[in-house]
């Protein structure tokens, strides 16, 4: 790729190859999902209202795989910091499944 506006090539193409991971966003929240007898289960969900169905309702993810949620690109994104080193810990923290909890 020729050089863009002075900028490097290889600073323009790793600019478009590197993701927008939703989990460093400061728009991906954690909510609980009630799963009856007072129990609940850990999600996720965009407040800006980005992660959408095909028909246009709320998707909302497993608390476990958020870190495996990226886009290449995002308005409302929002970074909580240096993305490697916060998924690096969010992997380590993350159940490996989803679990029920008391309410």
């Amino acid at each position: 790729m020729a050089q863009s506006q002075g900028i490097p090539s290889a600073v323009v193409e790793n600019t478009f190859s590197e993701k927008i991971y939703c989990a460093n966003c400061s728009n991906c929240k954690l909510v609980r999902t009630p799963v009856g007898n007072g129990q609940y289960q850990l999600r996720v969900r965009c407040s800006a209202g980005m992660w959408k169905k095909k028909l246009g309702e709320e998707k909302i993810y497993k608390y476990f795989t958020v870190a495996r949620r990226a886009q290449d690109e995002c308005p409302a994104y929002e970074p909580m910091g240096d993305p490697r080193e916060f998924l690096k810990e969010l992997k380590k923290t993350l159940p490996i499944k989803d679990e029920i909890y008391p309410g």
